[in-house]
């Protein structure tokens, strides 16, 4: 029978890329990862190792039983949550993982609120971009992540429920002369293009050769309030989304709502529903905020949330 730390073990072996690595993160001895690496091949019964250079890689067999064991690992702790749900809320905890301009909007007050109704629940918050936050979701390292698509948002293994819509918007220097998003995005084909994170610069490039040009980016950052600060500084023209611009607001950018362009913010929790009660009293909280009115940038388009009311309030 296969050994759960030992399955931890070899995730954070995937995911790291090396033993020491490994190590680092589980705060193990390095020759302890070795030890239930060599265990825990024994015990499938297949190489799930193999030398290259001074480390390792894992093999096929390894790479697959990592992937499964991503899996189960999150299984495991839905399954630890919804026994000690039995209790009631009276005890539990809740660790949330959300990108950056939600945990500086959303979040909050909705763990303000969720504090207040129940406080003998713990409740642990952490910042990380969908990504990161959807493979902490799937190996059992947090209850629930916010994320964020340009597209559809499907996903393997998890549940995903839309939260709100929000405007994206052409950040410019509020001084350039250009009116903005009214003369379109080719309006600055020959500027130089500051990009966020992998998902936002892909949506950026796209957006741009829609427009009939290639961005020529000069600057990479997801950290909003850098970007805001590089346009205002004149050293190039952005795009952001309606929560970073709801976070923080530079008094030297102006912001254009692009027709049409907008994003949608969701949150997913592992597996089917339900999930355990602190989980859903804190997405209860979090609908609830998701329906005010957000502090959207004067000019914005009147944008409506999933669940048919208005949405609330780096990227």
């Amino acid at each position: 029978m296969l050994d759960l730390t030992r399955l931890r073990v070899l995730v954070a072996v995937a995911r790291e890329g090396s033993v020491t690595a490994a190590a680092d993160a589980l705060h193990y001895a390095q020759p302890s990862v070795s030890h239930h690496l060599a265990r825990l091949e024994a015990e499938a019964g297949v190489p799930l190792t193999q030398r290259a250079g001074r480390g390792i890689r894992l093999t096929e067999a390894g790479l697959l039983l990592a992937r499964r064991a991503e899996e189960i690992l999150g299984q495991v702790e839905a399954a630890e949550a919804e026994l000690s749900a039995h209790a009631g809320l009276r005890t539990g905890r809740v660790r949330l993982a959300a990108f950056p301009s939600a945990l500086a909007t959303l979040v909050p007050a909705a763990a303000a609120r969720f504090a207040a109704a129940h406080p003998d629940v713990e409740l642990a918050l952490t910042e990380a971009e969908p990504p990161a936050a959807l493979t902490a979701l799937r190996t059992g390292d947090v209850d629930i992540a916010i994320i964020f698509a340009h597209g559809p948002l499907e996903q393997r293994g998890v549940t995903v429920e839309p939260l709100l819509t929000e405007p994206l918007y052409l950040v410019t220097p509020i001084d350039d002369g250009v009116s903005g998003a009214a003369a379109g995005l080719a309006a600055y084909a020959d500027a130089r293009w500051i990009a966020g994170c992998e998902r936002c610069r892909a949506h950026l490039v796209e957006s741009c050769e829609r427009a009939g040009f290639t961005p020529s980016i000069a600057f990479e950052t997801d950290d909003y309030v850098a970007v805001q600060s590089l346009v205002a500084a004149g050293l190039g023209v952005s795009t952001l989304p309606g929560l970073a611009l709801t976070a923080n607001r530079h008094p030297g950018v102006r912001a254009d709502p692009l027709p049409g362009d907008r994003r949608t913010v969701a949150v997913a929790t592992y597996g089917r529903a339900p999930a355990p009660l602190p989980v859903q009293a804190f997405l209860t909280e979090l609908r609830e905020v998701a329906v005010l009115e957000p502090a959207w940038p004067a000019g914005a388009e009147a944008f409506r949330s999933t669940t048919g009311r208005t949405p609330a309030g780096r990227r």
